[in-house]
């Protein structure tokens, strides 16, 4: 090939990434099981996505607020209640959630039955948080509500305590 011709041909991008359904970080937060299929790193730390399996009977986190980063939830399966301010709505199978920032919220699988969910954060950073929280679980120790508040301190994100 010419240098022109080369300089006019696709060039495979390096940064695709391709996830199998077996691969990915996992992070486990006591009945939930986290894996990470994008951590922000093929995406300029723009976009984060992750899928959740949520236990039967899972509490989630305290009801909060992100200050820098939108936060999306599809349901694949089960039924997942999210929390918003004061509203309760039960989100089932093919739902989509969008909390924008400063919207307080959380979310619950009340049910007999599993559920899964995928979940975006643009940017990125809240993906490290959940790291941070898998590591202060280590050994053994509980999932209380101040070990997600301490976490969710670094990622601005402050608990909803005018809803308490």
């Amino acid at each position: 090939m010419t240098e022109e011709v080369e300089a006019k041909a696709p060039k495979s991008d390096p940064a695709v990434s391709v996830v199998g359904s077996c691969e990915g970080e996992t992070i486990v937060l006591g009945t939930t099981r986290m894996r990470v299929l994008e951590d922000g790193s093929h995406t300029g730390h723009r976009l984060a996505i992750a899928e959740s399996v949520l236990a039967p009977h899972t509490q989630g986190p305290p009801q909060h607020r992100h200050a820098q980063h939108d936060e999306g939830f599809y349901i694949l399966s089960g039924t997942v209640r999210f929390t918003v301010g004061e509203e309760d709505h039960d989100a089932t199978t093919g739902t989509l959630v969008m909390v924008p920032p400063g919207t307080p919220h959380t979310f619950a699988n009340l049910t007999d039955q599993p559920a899964v969910m995928l979940s975006t954060f643009t940017p990125d950073l809240y993906v490290q948080y959940f790291r941070d929280l898998q590591e202060a679980l280590a050994d053994d120790r509980p999932m209380t509500p101040q070990a997600n508040i301490d976490a969710m301190s670094h990622y601005a994100t402050e608990p909803a305590t005018d809803l308490d």
